[in-house]
């Protein structure tokens, strides 16, 4: 029984050896020719970004709809920076960074203005000295009112969802 294409029911992948039919009809007379799926696969054509074609690295600026179809994102690990003094000052490079404070004394790190909207960074107390941030020219805010890590292994994260405006979230404390 002949079907259309749009009347049958998906089907797995085929595998390659699978025969596939397809009709010629262009002279007005039908001709069947078969084609396996690898040699249908291998006349497709490759689609180009930005002028490329083959294959293509995505990098995460790359992903504008933010949708992955289910996808897990693989191999995209945060950078590190170690920092062992007992002052720290942000910088625009250390947005989307993991920042490991280690110190036995307290450790100040200064939240300047001008890292931007959007900007954010997380941040391990490796060492025993307390973490505690400190607004320049910026507003943080927290939930409690909290402006420290609350202790060795915490963690906390801040965002600016606004112009100089943060918000401190995570293991936090007064």
């Amino acid at each position: 029984m002949n079907k259309k294409i749009t009347e049958l029911t998906d089907l797995p992948s085929p595998a390659g050896a699978d025969i596939l039919a397809i009709v010629d009809d262009v002279a007005g007379t039908a001709t069947t020719k078969k084609v396996t799926a690898t040699n249908l696969m291998g006349l497709a054509p490759v689609q180009s970004v930005a002028g490329q074609t083959g294959a293509v690295t995505v990098s995460a600026g790359d992903l504008t709809d933010g949708n992955f179809d289910g996808e897990a994102i693989l191999g995209f690990d945060a950078s590190i920076n170690d920092q062992t003094g007992t002052a720290y000052t942000l910088l625009a490079s250390d947005n989307g960074k993991v920042v490991v404070l280690d110190n036995g004394s307290a450790v100040t790190v200064t939240v300047p203005s001008g890292l931007g909207v959007g900007f954010n960074c997380s941040f391990v107390q490796k060492g025993a000295g307390q973490v505690t941030f400190s607004a320049s020219s910026t507003t943080i805010n927290n939930r409690q009112s909290h402006t420290k890590i609350n202790a060795q292994y915490g963690v906390a994260s801040l965002l600016a969802y606004a112009a100089d405006t943060f918000v401190l979230a995570g293991d936090t404390a007064s």
